[in-house]
Formats: C-alpha cells, sequence, structure tokens
C-alpha cells in the first residue's frame, strides 16, 4: 500500500486549457432528475392551529435537482449535455422543461410518464433558515412502457459521447435493465462513467471508472465503520464494488480518493465559507466526468472538482458553477498560499 502524497498545484494556464477542452465534449446525463421548489419568507407568530411557525411567502423560485441539477452544472461548465430522464405530465413538469431551457438543456431525451407526478423537493425558508422540506414523489420503478422509451433515449443520446454520468436518487429511474444498459453503452464506447450511488443498486455498477457515495452511504452498503486512518479500509470497499476509483466525498473534511493502483489521495476542502451544502454532491459528479471526458487523471478530475464544489456551498441552495468561478477559486486559493509562504508560516 503506497501513503497518500501530497497533490500537486494545477498551474492557471493548465486549467484554462483543461477547461476549454471540457467545453467540447459531450456528456450524457442518466437518473433521477427532479424539481427543486424555494419558497423563501418570514415567520412572525406560531400558528393557532399547532405549534408551528406561519411563514409568510415572499418569493419562489425553481431549479433543476438531481440528475437535473448534474446537467446543469455540465451545461454551466460549457459543455453539450444531453439528460436522459423520466418527469411526469403535470405542472410541475412545465416548470421542468423551463428550467432546462434557462439552462441551455435540450428535452428531446426526457421521457414523459403520464401517471407518474414529476418528483420535486419544496423548501420552505424564512429567514434565510430551513422550516420544512415537501417530498412530492413515487419512488416505484418506473413501469415498462416508460423503461422501454427510456433506453430507446439512452441509446441514442450515447451515440457519440465521451463520458456518462449516472445519478442514482432511488427515485425509480434506474431499473437494473436501464443500469446494465447504461454501463454496457459506456463499455462499448470507452467512455468513462461517473456513478453517483445510492443503497438500493449500490453493487449494480462494477467496471465504474468513478464510483462517488459519500461517507455514511459507504458505510450502510459495507456495514461496517470505516477507519480512514487505517491504509486497508479504501481496497476492500474498493474490490468489493468491483470500480476501478471509488471517491469518497466526507462534507466538510473534503474528500479521498482511492484509486485502482492502490494509492490514497486525501483533497483538504477549498470552501472559503459554507452557506448551503444542497447540490455539491451533483457539483462534484458534473465536473469529475467533465474533466475525464477531458482527458483528465482521475486524480486531477478530483482536483478539479474539489474547486467547483467550494465554490458551490458558499450559494444559496442547489446552485451551478462556473469555470470562470473556478479559476477565481484558485487563485485565491494560491495567492493566500504564497502569502502565508511569504510570511514564514508555511
Amino acid at each position: 500500500m503506497k501513503t497518500p502524497t501530497p497533490e500537486p498545484r494545477p498551474t492557471r494556464d493548465h486549467l484554462e486549457g483543461l477547461f476549454g477542452k471540457m467545453a467540447a465534449r459531450r456528456i450524457v446525463v442518466v437518473g433521477d432528475a427532479m424539481l427543486d421548489v424555494y419558497l423563501e419568507g418570514d415567520a412572525e407568530r406560531i400558528s393557532p392551529e399547532a405549534p408551528v411557525p406561519v411563514v409568510t411567502v415572499r418569493a419562489r423560485r425553481t431549479a433543476l435537482g438531481g440528475a437535473a441539477n448534474v446537467a446543469a452544472n455540465v451545461a454551466a461548465i460549457g459543455a453539450e449535455c444531453r439528460l436522459v430522464a423520466v418527469i411526469g405530465d403535470d405542472p410541475r413538469g412545465d416548470s421542468f422543461r423551463a428550467e432546462l431551457a434557462q439552462n441551455r438543456l435540450l428535452d428531446e431525451h426526457i421521457v414523459v410518464a403520464a401517471a407518474r407526478p414529476t418528483t420535486s423537493k419544496t423548501r420552505v425558508t424564512a429567514r434565510g433558515q430551513q422550516v420544512v422540506r415537501i417530498d412530492e414523489e413515487v419512488e416505484d420503478p418506473i413501469p415498462p412502457r416508460t423503461e422501454e422509451q427510456l433506453a430507446a433515449k439512452l441509446q441514442r443520446a450515447m451515440a457519440d459521447a465521451d463520458a456518462l454520468l449516472i445519478e442514482d436518487y432511488n427515485k425509480g429511474t434506474l431499473t437494473p435493465v436501464v443500469i446494465e444498459l447504461a454501463m454496457s453503452l459506456a463499455k462499448k464506447r470507452s467512455v468513462p462513467t461517473v456513478v453517483d450511488p445510492k443503497f438500493k443498486n449500490f453493487f449494480a455498477y462494477p467496471g465504474a471508472t468513478v464510483f462517488k457515495p459519500n461517507r455514511r452511504e459507504l458505510e450502510q452498503a459495507m456495514g461496517a465503520t470505516l477507519d480512514l486512518d487505517r491504509p486497508d479500509a479504501l481496497p476492500t470497499s474498493l474490490d468489493k464494488l468491483g470500480v476501478d476509483n471509488l471517491l469518497l466525498t466526507l462534507g466538510a473534511e473534503g474528500m479521498v480518493l482511492f484509486t485502482k493502483d492502490k494509492q490514497i489521495h486525501r483533497i483538504p476542502t477549498m470552501a472559503r465559507e459554507v452557506f448551503d451544502v444542497s447540490g455539491a454532491g451533483d457539483t462534484v459528479t458534473a465536473w469529475v466526468g467533465a474533466a475525464l471526458a477531458a482527458g483528465a487523471s482521475v486524480r486531477e478530475a478530483a482536483q478539479v472538482a474539489n474547486y467547483a464544489a467550494g465554490v458551490e456551498v458558499g450559494k444559496l441552495g442547489v446552485a451551478t458553477v462556473s469555470p470562470a468561478e473556478v479559476l477565481a477559486a484558485h487563485d485565491t486559493r494560491y495567492d493566500q498560499l504564497g502569502k502565508l509562504r511569504r510570511g514564514g508560516l508555511l
């Protein structure tokens, strides 16, 4: 087992060149798409009907969530993104399509399931604090007819794709048939596959290029607490999953990358201020996938995604991150390091 090694510092010119290549790639995202709804207001009193705050809504906005947020982040990078997902024939589905257009995403690979609602999460906030979240969804697997339509859309989307991103929220889109087809299409094209898993299908992705759970998800699937100070903790997980590389997200502690050549890389968080962690994992998935599609190594892709995640958590709610913002974060980071070195503190 090789010990962790210090991360090389990417230069600004190198990042600019990489981002230009990322913007020229075609990325397919398949998985559970949803609509995020934000109701923002004030809470000045307690309801006489129950001991709960009364929120007077002052503003309402919608955003893409789940796999659709991954797609929005890919589009923000500048790459061509093809979102393969299922929505309902309902007003939330109409709002979802409007958000796709706002994010420069086409709906040609979206399947409409008339008897199935568009998955949505409504967050009610008062003075910046979330009061309650309301989920409207059906978690049953999509029916056979919808599955056939989705498979056809996926095959067309993957015809000349440069990478495949699979976003699983256990909302029923990723059935065993869809997963097997997605993985086989990526293997046939020899393109990188990035998987953001959930518990139900956790072991269904052997051969994935990057498998990206958070610590709680990995511990739940493995049935044991991970001691990241022990060098044999991650290799065992990698072998059981059958994937090439494991990228473990640790929230405020950053990420740990375990590569197929048995190296462990600790990647500390780049966040200057954490305002809202919603959607940070989606940002990581998008940036890792786009970077791999552009020819970056897994280690470099994880570093770049870490910069992007550090920007995303400084924003309100689910948000996208642009290459310009990542470059600004890079410049700020190394300006600070330079000052510390000149001051003799490093």
